[in-house]
């Protein structure tokens, strides 16, 4: 599943050169234009054949029963029924999985905008902590799990051991307890994306405030907190809306971390909802149900997401245009 980005440079590229060709009034123009459009066909066939043509057999296949080894048996919305009313495990991972996101999203957004505002203030040696600061969202996330299990060992993880000398607080169960595993990947979800991409957005947006704003401000006596709120925030905010609906859109399919580190448990504790679609579809061969549940995160995903686009109206403000006060 990936995540649902705003259209590439490519792809806009290529609907412009289509769109050249269909409204091209000389042969001239027409001729260039289908040169442009042979020379991105690779690009569109891979589209095709590896990107819309999936997602389209992904929808026929979630009206359909189909396990691989047999012919898809057309059930109609039999799959969207069952994942609704009889599925004992669809609501319990949906509920953890917004638990996750719910916590997640606020508390990456305003650690990563915490540190791009440390890097943004000019200090020497800026280059090297942004560098420090970035290198954990590089680690692959199967790596980052396996590392993290062996720190958090309940009773020989290095983080246990200093607890347990430091504060007295032995044998924390960590990812061990239904309890405490969500709270264990929210930390260590914090520690490797804090300081990735959503902090490289913000220290973008922050270099962006026009200076003669914040000295205007200044001037008339505004404080630091001030400053930040009534100058800073409102200029920042399209940048903390894109980082807001990536960080939904990211939060929403969490996997990776879950399916190495406790493959859904402990007693389904983690039993995110995009490993109950892993686990449907590939573990299971129930290919239909779980491109069923796929075709749900997508319009749950679709629904945040416009839902986010209607109230940013009242919060962000566009330079030039339209937004909130």
């Amino acid at each position: 599943m990936d995540r649902a980005l705003p259209a590439s440079p490519s792809s806009a590229r290529s609907i412009g050169l289509i769109a050249r060709v269909v409204g091209a009034n000389s042969r001239q123009e027409r001729r260039n234009a289908l040169w442009g459009i042979l020379f991105i066909s690779p690009w569109l066939l891979g589209l095709l054949f590896f990107v819309a043509g999936p997602i389209l057999a992904s929808l026929y296949l979630s009206l359909t029963e189909y396990d691989i080894l047999s012919p898809p048996k057309w059930v109609g919305l039999a799959q969207y029924q069952k994942a609704f009313t009889s599925d004992p495990l669809f609501w319990p991972s949906l509920g953890r999985t917004f638990y996750y996101a719910v916590v997640m999203v606020p508390l990456g957004l305003m650690g990563s905008l915490f540190l791009a505002i440390l890097l943004n203030q000019g200090l020497r040696g800026t280059s090297v902590y942004r560098t420090l600061f970035f290198l954990p969202s590089l680690t692959p996330s199967v790596a980052l799990s396996v590392i993290w299990i062996w720190l958090l060992q309940p009773k020989l993880g290095p983080i246990n051991v200093g607890l347990c000398g430091a504060i007295g607080v032995c044998d924390f169960p960590w990812f061990t307890d239904s309890s405490t595993v969500i709270p264990s990947f929210i930390l260590l979800a914090l520690w490797a994306t804090m300081g990735g991409g959503a902090m490289i957005i913000f220290l973008a947006g922050l270099q962006g405030v026009p200076r003669e704003l914040e000295e205007a401000a200044r001037v008339d006596g505004a404080g630091w907190w001030t400053k930040f709120r009534h100058v800073v925030i409102p200029m920042i905010s399209p940048t903390i809306f894109f980082n807001l609906i990536l960080g939904i859109i990211g939060a929403l399919q969490v996997f990776a971390v879950a399916f190495v580190a406790t493959e859904g448990g402990p007693n389904y504790g983690s039993w995110f909802y995009a490993l109950d679609v892993y686990n449907e579809a590939f573990k299971y061969l129930r290919m239909g149900y779980g491109a069923a549940l796929a075709w749900i995160l997508l319009v749950i995903v679709l629904l945040i997401t416009l839902a986010n686009f209607v109230f940013s109206r009242r919060w962000v403000f566009y330079q030039g245009g339209s937004g909130g006060s």
